[in-house]
């Protein structure tokens, strides 16, 4: 459950994902316009930007849960695996460690290796001793621990987390961030949208910013946080609102 791969392995092994002239509209309102993107390599790619950006959006049209108004969305070779954490985690009505095995359950896994499996990722993530609390009455933390606990067993080529952290107090904060580095240590590409940026200066390699339905930066990080390119993004960096 530890190993890690080198970059360039893990880049190799995972497809690009493409945006051709994708746009999302709803009752002849434009939420996103149309946006050509390409992301490739084993990154910790960041989606930024204010409210109703399209942050949100963007990341549920990449994992296939949206189809686009218009334009593609694909992978340039074979489908990967992939998993999806929310701003509130979508958990059943049963116990932590229910929870686990029912999604191992789902993959494939044989039974005998279920239990051992689902508490060993409740160890990792720290709730080993939750194992028999029902998932919904958990803290907002533990919740998100738990759902980044299943998305772990399914061992995912590329993760998806849509503002993960926003409800959490800076220990939850802190042990998210943490198993965002797990996973990518792992192997596994990070795209996950954030509003905060003291969070983006820590986990991105590189950032998409977003305002108002369109994409209007794609960049390294380290460019991006030193000389933004659009004022909108030199606005937000500032703390200023941004329409």
């Amino acid at each position: 459950m530890n190993e890690m791969l080198h970059p360039a392995t893990a880049a190799a092994r995972v497809a690009p994902l493409a945006f051709e002239g994708v746009s999302v509209t709803h009752r002849d309102q434009t939420l996103l316009n149309p946006l050509t993107l390409r992301l490739a390599g084993c990154h910790r790619t960041l989606v930024m930007g204010p409210n109703g950006a399209g942050k949100s959006l963007l990341l549920r049209l990449a994992h296939g849960l949206l189809a686009p108004s218009s334009g593609r969305v694909h992978w340039e070779g074979e489908t990967p695996r992939q998993a999806m954490v929310f701003q509130r985690p979508v958990l059943l009505r049963r116990t932590a460690l229910d929870n686990l095995t029912y999604a191992l359950a789902v993959t494939g896994t044989p039974r005998r290796q279920r239990l051992a499996l689902a508490r060993e990722a409740l160890a990792r993530f720290g709730l080993a001793a939750l194992e028999k609390r029902p998932a919904r009455v958990l803290s907002g933390g533990e919740q998100q621990r738990l759902a980044l606990a299943r998305a772990w067993l399914t061992r995912p080529d590329v993760l998806f987390l849509d503002e993960p952290t926003s409800a959490l107090d800076p220990a939850a904060i802190r042990a998210v961030e943490d198993a965002v580095v797990d996973f990518h240590e792992r192997g596994t590409r990070i795209v996950m949208s954030t509003h905060d940026l003291h969070q983006a200066r820590r986990l991105a390699d590189d950032v998409l910013f977003l305002c108002g339905g369109r994409l209007l930066e794609h960049t390294a990080a380290e460019a991006f946080f030193r000389a933004p390119a659009s004022p909108e993004a030199r606005a937000f960096i500032r703390g200023e609102l941004v329409w």
